[in-house]
């Protein structure tokens, strides 16, 4: 996977749309009736960047990003402003947010997972690209020291305990966590609208599967 563990200048991110996508395949039968089904395990988000006007310093700061990254070639970190956090937005992330594995007395490693649910339906979507220092990690509904007791590996979201966890201990876990994305373009248009403002018409962003 070519990947860069640099965040896009969350600055930058704020104020961009986008969200969750989803790909559903419907066959329409003779009946009337439909089968639905989807390929996708998981959704894939998709962000626009673009903002009509933004400082030419903001600019320069942007395309200095996107020459780093080399277009489409390096995918790199991306701060969702309106999905960031294992909790509520108004709250702060907790150890006990979102179960993330129950012990068997031998599995050592847990992968990050927010799990979204409506109603009896849930979706557990897997958390690859956590922010640094943000991880709090809870056992059996107790706050667990690091490193003492656990290790997180920043690049894959995976948390790694000293010793397996008991068999049924319940391991929970809260953060915050980026989302890997490339860019979806190899071209950005830039028009220099005055001397201290410039204006970004279109910058996709795609997420990526890691």
């Amino acid at each position: 996977m070519q990947f860069h563990e640099v965040r896009f200048p969350a600055s930058l991110s704020f104020g961009s749309v986008g969200g969750p996508e989803r790909r559903t395949e419907i066959v329409t039968l003779a009946n009337g009736f439909e089968e639905r089904n989807t390929p996708w395990a998981h959704a894939r988000r998709r962000y626009d960047a673009g903002v009509a006007m933004r400082s030419m310093d903001d600019v320069e700061t942007l395309i200095a990003f996107f020459e780093a990254r080399q277009g489409q070639l390096y995918g790199f970190r991306w701060k969702d402003w309106s999905d960031y956090k294992s909790c509520p937005h108004s709250s702060a992330p907790g150890y006990e947010d979102q179960e993330i594995g129950v012990g068997d007395g031998v599995t050592t490693a847990f992968q990050l997972q927010k799990v979204y649910a409506s109603g009896a339906q849930s979706y557990a979507r897997p958390v690859k690209k956590p922010v640094a220092g943000t991880v709090l990690v809870g056992l059996n509904g107790v706050l667990q020291a690091a490193p003492g007791n656990y290790s997180v590996n920043d690049a894959t979201g995976v948390i790694t305990f000293v010793s397996a966890p008991a068999l049924d201990a319940v391991v929970t876990a809260g953060f915050e966590f980026d989302v890997p994305v490339r860019f979806d373009t190899d071209r950005v248009q830039v028009s220099v609208a005055s001397f201290n403002a410039g204006e970004m018409p279109d910058v996709p962003v795609v997420e990526v599967r890691v």
